[in-house]
């Protein structure tokens, strides 16, 4: 019972984390309304494999080796935010151009793969992701868990940030919301550009 407990509470609190607006939430929204829900899914099954492996980046102990190669943290952390900067800089040059026809296939600025690698290079450039699961996973878990608990930990992970962003992909690639988007494409561009920028600055300077 202990043990289901403590499943049930990791899932409640990453699920609302997973919820909360950031980056990966803007590509993701950007992403399905530009591309359709094809490039939505491919961004969010991205995310999910980002978010997988700094979750089983913290099961293994690697914050233990952020803290004593500070460098390290730093470089994942600079590196996650100039990334932002330069998706940032890529919806501001492109939020002129019209939206392109997503039955024509992936036409948003690259292939299904490009979406796929842009959408996990954002997820894997922020070490502060794992940071949390290290947080949660210390504050919900009992310690010296079994094989399969730590499986069940994984699988929880993936079907919340998959789920999450699958609903976000689907209900942003809708006809309504292309109809918005397309009416509103420059200036929703060139707000999600600059959030993405903040972001991007906030990751890259913010104190460890």
């Amino acid at each position: 019972m202990d043990i289901l407990v403590a499943l049930l509470g990791l899932a409640v609190v990453h699920l609302l984390a997973v919820a909360s607006p950031g980056p990966s939430t803007l590509l993701v929204v950007q992403t399905a309304a530009v591309s359709g829900h094809r490039g939505g899914l491919v961004a969010a099954f991205a995310m999910m494999l980002g978010a997988f492996a700094w979750a089983m980046a913290a099961l293994w102990g690697l914050q233990a080796l952020f803290a004593k190669f500070a460098w390290l943290y730093v470089f994942f952390r600079v590196a996650g935010g100039l990334y932002l900067i330069y998706l940032a800089v890529m919806l501001w040059r492109h939020a002129s151009d019209p939206l392109p026809d997503p039955n024509a296939g992936f036409a948003v600025r690259g292939t299904g793969r490009q979406i796929f690698v842009r959408a996990l290079l954002l997820q894997l450039g922020n070490p502060k992701i794992m940071v949390f699961f290290g947080s949660i996973f210390l504050s919900v878990l009992p310690q010296d868990m079994p094989g399969w608990m730590e499986g069940a930990v994984l699988a929880l992970v993936a079907f919340n940030e998959f789920t999450w962003f699958a609903l976000l992909a689907l209900l942003f690639s809708g006809g309504a919301a292309r109809a918005f988007y397309r009416r509103a494409k420059f200036w929703l561009d060139r707000i999600m550009g600059g959030a993405l920028a903040l972001l991007g600055l906030r990751l890259a300077l913010s104190a460890r």
